[in-house]
């Protein structure tokens, strides 16, 4: 496939990072501004390095020449570019906010605090957004004090933040609040200096210049080295005596929406293929998608003479049997190269599972504000953290997020559904910082691969299939940055003709299966899915579905994806389901929300085999409420859906 992110890396680094690099008039001659109308017509800025990413990061004189050109490209695009999407003017402006704090230009970051919460939708966000920037600021005019590691600000800083923060709606900010504790309890010199050394500097040595996406990334680590961390006794201190008299959760919404289908029903067993990073057969042996061609392999031996043989088949003897065959679906490797085996390959990794889930464990834990064995540990394996040791940390957690994710998504798409046949169609996520080269030779070896995942499922009559990951041209131009390829105008082109072939490649094969129904995850970006070309998201295709998060509550999550493609939003927010071994964790994501509707899906084609993907397509728009808080994100209703499934069944009079 394409450079696809894996699914898994959003939560894992957003987290960790996010208070680093995440904050979330013209004349009448004038000629019109060039519209962008896509994230790719944007120019392309480079930055020339001379030595380490970490001096540039922790010196203030090495620093200013870099922030001076990228304020002076950024305030350039702005001015000469008539740019409509309100997340690519989030980030230039964010970057702009950032070098203003640096800078202590405090009066035109109070201005681009306004105009970044001028640009919010979501509501959680429009609070947040530069919150505690404001506070600070506050604070240090008050008390005259520029010195933010000061005994008596930080005890001011914390008693009007725990106040300013107090005082927001508990109901929309909750989870934005604990999100910002979170990264803040992890967040350490160590593990930004890490970062660096792992995936930006070894991009700079091969390159000699940073593009203007690291460069943003590099400004967002100076402002957390200089300001974050200096604060980061006060900000948790603050928000832990807000989050924790607030013990009741928001309102599930989803309980009352679901629907059980039984075995006594009667109905129609449906496959459905879980194309993802492999799936735990052990974990759902009931539900199980079997190919009857490959089941002969194991039936007992006949002798020459036609007599059966003496073989006795054991269960030793059947799984060694069947060790180089797939019988519940098929997979490939990173090179989409076919091979055997149902889980993602965890190779030497596996002994070491226990630590690695207590590990996830901990990141989610802290993320959701909840004081578990597991999360005071990861806590202080952190504090523990050299910046040589968090590469290595870091890849772990992605190794055992694309272990566990298949198997997650799974369960969400066959909750409730004893008709459901899971289809493994496992493929492999990159799980390492520096990911492979991309290259045209390997993009076309993705779409065969693409292709034969879709002949497979055509040939044993999927119903639906689930897709919850997807890349961008971004990704694939990011990569070959990594990787060292070529200047800035050298990457564009390069990229572009990389992602085409497996965008055009995957879009004809899905095309081509008219019969089948593809539902994807929109993407955990809150990019615009079509602005930025995100694939598979942003197909538009008869038989296609994107979906994008919401919480328990029904309000929209920060993190998910939109655009017009986007036609319905499911729970995305702390979802649990199994992982493999059969425990169970609570996964955030649009991963999570895009299973949900293929969970639906699947049940209307239980109910009515006669059904096509553009019956159901009609049945879960049928059924979609809008939320209470912003009308335009359509929610999920499985038992409204059902209803009007059941009264089209139901003989007229």
């Amino acid at each position: 496939m394409i450079s696809f992110v894996s699914p898994f890396r959003f939560f894992a680094w957003a987290l960790i990072f996010s208070a680093a690099i995440s904050l979330p008039i013209h004349a009448q001659s004038a000629p019109a501004k060039p519209k962008i109308t896509k994230l790719d017509d944007l120019p392309r800025h480079t930055y020339p390095v001379q030595g380490s990413v970490v001096d540039i990061v922790t010196s203030a004189d090495k620093f200013a020449p870099l922030a001076a050109q990228v304020r002076a490209d950024v305030e350039k695009d702005l001015a000469d570019y008539d740019i409509e999407d309100k997340t690519t003017l989030k980030n230039l402006k964010g970057t702009l906010l950032k070098l203003d704090l640096l800078e202590g230009k405090n009066d035109e970051a109070r201005k681009l605090i306004t105009e970044l919460r001028d640009l919010e939708d979501k509501p959680a966000l429009k609070l947040t957004t530069g919150f505690l920037a404001e506070v600070r600021l506050d604070v240090q005019d008050q008390s005259k004090q520029t010195d933010l590691s000061n005994p008596d600000f930080q005890a001011a800083f914390q008693k009007e933040l725990t106040a300013r923060a107090n005082a927001l709606p508990w109901d929309v900010v909750q989870d934005e609040l604990k999100h910002m504790k979170g990264g803040f309890e992890i967040v350490s010199k160590n593990l930004l200096i890490g970062e660096i050394q792992s995936e930006i500097d070894p991009a700079v040595k091969q390159t000699g210049s940073l593009s203007d996406e690291l460069a943003a990334a590099v400004i967002g680590i100076r402002s957390s080295l200089e300001i974050s961390i200096p604060i980061k006794p006060a900000v948790v201190a603050a928000l832990t005596a807000v989050i924790q008299p607030h013990t009741v959760a928001k309102a599930d919404i989803w309980k009352d929406r679901a629907v059980v289908l039984t075995e006594d029903q009667k109905l129609t067993p449906v496959v459905i293929g879980i194309w993802d990073s492999g799936v735990d057969p052990k974990v759902y042996p009931k539900q199980l998608f079997t190919d009857s061609s490959v089941k002969m392999v194991v039936k007992p031996q006949v002798n020459t003479d036609g007599t059966a043989s003496d073989v006795t088949l054991t269960p030793e003897a059947v799984a060694k049997a069947m060790e180089n065959t797939d019988p519940h679906g098929l997979a490939f490797d990173l090179h989409s190269n076919r091979v055997h085996g149902e889980l993602y390959p965890m190779g030497d990794n596996a002994k070491r599972l226990p630590e690695l889930k207590s590990q996830i464990k901990g990141i989610l834990d802290i993320q959701a504000s909840v004081d578990s064995p597991e999360a005071t540990a990861l806590k202080k394996q952190l504090a523990a953290l050299s910046p040589d040791q968090v590469k290595p940390f870091l890849e772990d957690l992605e190794l055992f997020g694309n272990y566990a994710h298949g198997t997650h998504v799974a369960g969400i798409a066959t909750e409730g559904n004893p008709y459901a046949r899971i289809l493994i169609a496992r493929l492999t996520f990159d799980y390492r910082i520096i990911p492979e080269k991309p290259t045209v030779e390997q993009a076309k070896k993705d779409v065969i691969a693409d292709q034969t995942y879709v002949d497979y499922f055509k040939q044993h009559g999927v119903r639906v299939v689930n897709m919850s990951w997807g890349g961008s041209l971004k990704d694939v131009e990011g990569a070959l940055e990594k990787n060292g390829v070529g200047n800035a105008d050298e990457r564009k082109k390069e990229a572009r003709e990389i992602f085409d072939i497996g965008k055009n490649g995957l879009y004809d094969a899905l095309k081509n299966a008219p019969d089948i129904l593809f539902i994807a995850s929109a993407g955990n970006s809150d990019n615009d899915v079509n602005f930025d070309e995100m694939v598979p998201s942003s197909f538009d295709l008869p038989n296609f579905v994107t979906v994008g998060a919401v919480d328990q509550a029904g309000d929209e999550t920060s993190f998910t994806s939109f655009g017009k493609n986007v036609i319905a939003y499911a729970d995305g927010f702390e979802v649990e389901s199994y992982i493999p071994g059969g425990s169970r964790l609570k996964l955030s994501g649009t991963s999570m929300a895009s299973p949900e509707v293929t969970n639906l899906a699947a049940k209307l084609f239980a109910m009515d085999p006669s059904l096509k993907p553009a019956d159901v397509i009609e049945l879960i728009k049928g059924g979609l409420d809008p939320s209470t808080t912003n009308p335009k994100i359509l929610l999920l209703n499985p038992k409204k859906s059902i209803d009007l499934l059941k009264a089209r069944l139901t003989p007229k009079n």
